[in-house]
């Protein structure tokens, strides 16, 4: 099988890169191609002419998306077209990744990939957009929702909670956000072998269970073995330009058609933080205010 993937060095793209064996692999960063360039990346398409593309490029600032929409639209909407419509051209399966921010959060229930689209962010808006506008184009497409991402690649949540508790007696995190931490390796496996099984349609991918964000942070400081406290808190003591789901878990039913079933996300912290310590880790960032998928 021939592969292309699109924002291979990103969060995502690097273990993509790492984990996919046995096939022809190309990686591309912006700078190979800027998605927003349709001839660029039509020419990267039709140079590599591969049975799947992985769209995992993505501007995935939520609170930079809800001040520059432009880019945001830019970027995740009309690139992610752009992309589709190249695939079509050559005739390669197009698996796209998006997000638990489709969704306005109000659910007490796992969302289902049935469940209507009701974005409350600009991120969300122009994710959703691009799933819709994919699907017009190639019905066939592969749409894979993820939520909570973090990895060894990248900024991520897990490794500015680490920054943090190893300078700070106390962390203040907030509890009242549920959703489904993801590890990026483990994702990268599961999108490997929902390619190789023709996977078609939206599928929710993410590590097993849920957990707030104080208790995913209390669980990577215990997991360090360090001494900061953290402490519980709510969103109104975070204010950020772009408004959070209260609740995005993702069902795992449409995962489980595929006779796939993801780790727990207590199981893939334990293998973060071992290979963390191992290699280190990305940049830091904002308490309470993770990166997305």
């Amino acid at each position: 099988m021939q592969v292309t993937i699109f924002g291979a060095t990103g969060l995502l793209g690097k273990p993509l890169v790492r984990a996919w064996a046995g096939d022809e692999v190309v990686g591309l960063s912006s700078k190979d191609a800027d998605i927003r360039d349709a001839e660029q990346v039509r020419r990267a398409v039709e140079q590599s002419r591969p049975d799947w593309i992985i769209l995992a490029a993505a501007y995935t600032d939520v609170d930079g998306c809800e001040t520059n929409p432009e880019l945001a639209f830019a970027v995740n909407r009309r690139g992610a077209v752009n992309v589709a419509e190249a695939a079509k051209r050559v005739g390669s399966r197009l698996l796209f990744i998006s997000t638990d921010y489709v969704f306005d959060g109000t659910k007490a229930s796992p969302y289902e990939t049935d469940d209507p689209r009701a974005p409350r962010s600009v991120y969300g808006k122009s994710k959703a957009e691009a799933e819709i506008r994919i699907l017009e184009v190639l019905p066939e497409a592969c749409i894979l929702r993820t939520s909570w991402l973090f990895g060894t690649d990248g900024k991520c949540f897990p490794d500015t909670i680490l920054k943090l508790a190893a300078t700070r007696d106390a962390l203040d995190v907030v509890d009242d956000q549920r959703g489904c931490p993801t590890y990026a390796d483990d994702l990268a496996r599961t999108i490997i072998e929902l390619c190789r099984k023709n996977a078609a349609g939206i599928v929710h991918a993410t590590n097993r269970g849920s957990c707030t964000w104080f208790q995913f942070a209390r669980a990577i400081v215990a997991g360090a073995g360090l001494s900061a406290v953290v402490r519980p808190t709510t969103s109104d003591k975070f204010v950020r330009p772009a408004e959070r789901p209260k609740y995005s878990v993702l069902s795992a039913r449409s995962l489980e058609g595929y006779a796939i079933a993801m780790p727990t996300w207590e199981d893939a912290l334990e293998r973060y933080l071992e290979r963390h310590c191992d290699f280190g880790a990305g940049r830091a960032g904002t308490p309470g205010a993770p990166s997305k998928s």
